[in-house]
């Protein structure tokens, strides 16, 4: 929005430039100047100087001079539209509008805002009535005291149907505004609106001038649906352009030079409990290219902080996709990634502050988590075919790079890592034996020759990354596990593709106890003495000494394990891999389209709780088109 030079000027006259200053740097008189320390730069000796006559600061230390507006963009990260918003309602001015249509606009947001603190204020009053206990008890388990409720605004909504409806209807607010709003949903029958949030702990979501303009909820019941939810799109909410407590986070990031970004609001709540106040969330979506140029305002180079299982790795790498095209000289990502099955309460508690700056500092930057992703999706890279593909992607990466100068030096850096990696090709030309080679007397361990994929997760992480029962054995795992201790020397060359497999957990600890035995294997002797040490008797009787009976038998015994040829030990090698490989393809993709699948279905869902049914005719034949492939798959596992 351009403002008239007499507005802007209007604003300058009003208010000083030490008033605005004065507030971050201790300022001394000095003839018609002030002066103090920089802002911008450290200093010992005084160099800022502010002149109120010429309505102007100058920074003798880093060079940055400007007028108030310009303080405020500079030290707050607030745009021009909102350092002039900010100062002209401090002094006493009413924003200029545009046209009839904007003031319209503009007069139906502020309404629909002053509705949004009314819900605000009634969710935060209800956590203190008796129907509330069970929120207030979970609030005190989490360590959110008083103080905490009171900074974040927290709040609880009733069970009850129309509470909050009552509520504002008493204060005269039409119910299609509440429609509007969010706060209430409309049903297709054409019955009396109802309270969208229903005995959930309510988190106002605020904008960057702390204006309440959406909410999320977490529901009490284990069985919800939804365990959170929020506020759907409205004229005042648009969820890729908010970032939770950014407003409250800003003055603290600019303080610390950094701000970070976590998954949910109690994870925002607890890292304040610890004294971390630059904290943000996204809102249940993957961060956008608008927020990160948000983030970008407060630090040059936020953190990601992701949970460390695997669907906080996906999240990260998603990141990656949305930031590469943005990056610009010295504005950047780093991803810090949490302990398995830990959030940042946990690292409050069991470390404190400390202990969660520890895990911060220990951040990767954007071009590691870049090489890692690939190197992880490519599984392999010992044919010159496969190594291939790994650089064009790199490649494409690269050029996906916005910035010519950033994009030049990461394609240094990319080439730099190849060629340390790939060194020089030396593939074993034996067609018959899949880039196998049967181990021989005095054969050593050793990497494949392409180099070797470095181990992203640890153990711990791979067996708990799976939620579902030990007996709730999918038959391609049980196949995937079958194979390889039928045939051991699969190992050999595709260990890291076995080691990051996603399996339950009971077999996934037998898989880390075959891992134990291939590492632990000691090459026969240079006599070749005992050539086949590393074969299903040698592998199966160090299972049954670590307890492992019951899943060998359970192996043993299924169906597929008589019909399937790559189960059965007199199959070649060769045949046996090219089988294994097809079946962990298959469980990798399946397992892919089931996050699918559950994230379509989550939004069918609130699709079809909008008036009208949203877009649930497009969502549910996505949902199908998923199905289907998932279906095609299963059928080729049987």
């Amino acid at each position: 929005m351009a403002f008239s030079r007499e507005f802007i000027q209007d604003i300058k006259d009003r208010i000083s430039v030490s008033d605005v200053v004065g507030r971050k740097v201790r300022l001394q008189r000095r003839g018609k100047e002030h002066v103090g320390l920089s802002p911008f730069k450290s200093e010992k000796t005084p160099s800022f100087t502010v002149n109120d006559q010429k309505q102007f600061y100058h920074c003798f230390a880093s060079g940055k001079h400007g007028s108030i507006f310009d303080f405020l963009m500079e030290t707050e990260g607030l745009s021009f539209l909102e350092s002039v918003e900010r100062l002209a309602n401090e002094a006493g001015l009413a924003m200029p509008q545009r046209d009839p249509r904007a003031a319209e606009k503009s007069a139906q947001r502020a309404n629909l805002a002053e509705v949004m603190t009314m819900a605000a204020d009634w969710f935060n009053h209800q956590l203190t009535q008796t129907n509330a206990e069970e929120a207030s008890a979970y609030l005190q388990r989490r360590g959110v005291d008083a103080a905490l409720i009171k900074t974040f605004g927290i709040g609880y909504a009733p069970s009850g149907n129309a509470g909050l409806v009552a509520h504002l209807q008493a204060k005269k607010v039409p119910l299609a505004q509440m429609v509007e709003a969010n706060l209430a949903t409309k049903p297709d029958n054409g019955g009396q609106p109802y309270d969208r949030f229903r005995d959930r702990i309510m988190f106002p979501i605020k904008d960057k001038r702390d204006k309440v303009i959406a909410f999320g909820g977490r529901a009490m019941q284990a069985d919800a649906k939804a365990k959170y939810l929020n506020s759907s799109e409205t004229p005042l909410f648009h969820k890729g352009s908010v970032l939770y407590n950014f407003s409250q986070a800003r003055q603290a990031a600019y303080d610390t030079g950094q701000i970070l970004v976590t998954e949910g609001y109690m994870d925002v709540v607890g890292l304040a409990r610890g004294g971390i106040m630059n904290a943000v969330a996204s809102l249940g979506t993957a961060i956008t290219a608008e927020q990160i140029g948000q983030l970008w305002q407060l630090a040059p180079e936020p953190i990601i902080c992701m949970d460390g299982d695997e669907a906080g790795l996906k999240a990260a790498y998603r990141v990656i996709d949305r930031a590469l095209p943005l990056l610009k000289a010295g504005f950047s990502l780093r991803f810090a990634h949490l302990p398995v099955g830990k959030d940042p309460d946990d690292i409050i508690n069991e470390q404190g502050r400390e202990g969660m700056n520890t895990l911060l500092s220990k951040a990767k930057n954007m071009v590691d988590m870049l090489w890692e992703r690939e190197l992880e999706l490519a599984q392999t890279y010992n044919t010159p075919e496969r190594a291939a593909a790994l650089k064009r992607k790199l490649r494409e990466n690269v050029s996906a790079i916005g910035d010519k100068d950033v994009r030049a030096l990461y394609g240094q850096e990319i080439a730099k890592r190849l060629d340390n990696l790939l060194g020089t090709p030396n593939f074993n030309n034996n067609a018959n034996n899949n880039g196998f080679a049967p181990p021989q007397a005095g054969w050593k361990k050793r990497k494949p020759l392409w180099g070797k994929v470095p181990v992203r997760a640890s153990r711990a992480l791979l067996q708990s990354s799976i939620a579902r029962a030990d007996t709730q054995w999918l038959p391609r795992e049980m196949q995937i596990v079958a194979c390889v201790i039928t045939h051991p020397t699969l190992l050999i060359t595709h260990s890291d593709a076995f080691e990051n497999v996603t399996l339950s957990p009971l077999l996934s600890k037998l898989r880390f106890e075959i891992i134990d035995f291939f590492d632990n294997y000691t090459p026969p002797d240079p006599d070749g003495v005992d050539k086949e040490r590393l074969d299903k008797t040698a592998l199966t009787g160090h299972l049954n000494a670590r307890g492992f009976v019951d899943a060998i038998d359970r192996l043993e015994a299924m169906p597929m394990a008589r019909r399937l040829r790559y189960l059965q030990p007199q199959t070649p090698l060769a045949e046996a891999a090219t089988d294994w490989l097809e079946i962990m393809d298959t469980h990798h993709k399946l397992r892919e389209l089931e996050e699918a699948k559950a994230e379509v279905e989550a939004e069918l869902e609130t699709e079809l709780g909008r008036d009208g049914g949203g877009d649930a005719e497009g969502t549910l034949k996505r949902l199908t088109a998923i199905r289907n492939e998932m279906a095609t798959l299963e059928h080729r596992n049987r």
